[in-house]
């Protein structure tokens, strides 16, 4: 089992989006990096467990987490030109984009925001605070993923 951070803008798709889809699973798609594009197709796994974070807000913040529900396969939204992460160089022989399917766990009792973060003695070391790290989908040690329980005083729910 690995641990993942998803980054998502709230006000494109926020984490009581995903709650309020059917089932509260949602494809995790239109991802346009290839180191992230990488995690998604070849490394996250069904039942790999996830944290949920929204980025490009007034203070981005860990806000509650999910798990992979659906490994990776190929990204559909790549292959229309109606879709706003439409790629005309992806087509379903050949795809260039991957996403997975994630499912609602739970919202946080706060948002873990980064000055939150970068004070912890374990989270302070997360790859999401590293200067120049935007990627969307990021890997996540055990540790850290304990320590966000930990002061979010939840019990491991998945």
């Amino acid at each position: 089992m690995n641990y993942w951070l998803m980054k998502s803008e709230p006000d494109s798709f926020s984490l009581d989006d995903l709650q309020s889809r059917p089932n509260g699973t949602e494809p995790w798609d239109g991802v346009r990096n290839y180191q992230a594009r990488n995690f998604l197709r070849d490394e996250i796994k069904v039942g790999d467990k996830v944290l949920f974070y929204h980025s490009n807000t007034a203070e981005p913040a860990i806000v509650g987490l999910a798990v992979v529900v659906r490994q990776g396969y190929p990204d559909h939204t790549a292959f229309d030109p109606e879709e706003k992460h439409f790629d005309p160089k992806s087509n379903p022989d050949m795809p260039r984009w991957y996403m997975v399917d994630v499912k609602y766990v739970c919202h946080l009792s706060f948002p873990l925001t980064r000055d939150f973060l970068r004070e912890h003695p374990i989270l302070s070391g997360m790859g999401v605070l590293k200067k120049g790290n935007r990627l969307s989908v990021q890997p996540v040690t055990a540790k850290e993923w304990q320590a966000v329980l930990e002061v979010a005083g939840i019990e491991d729910p998945i």
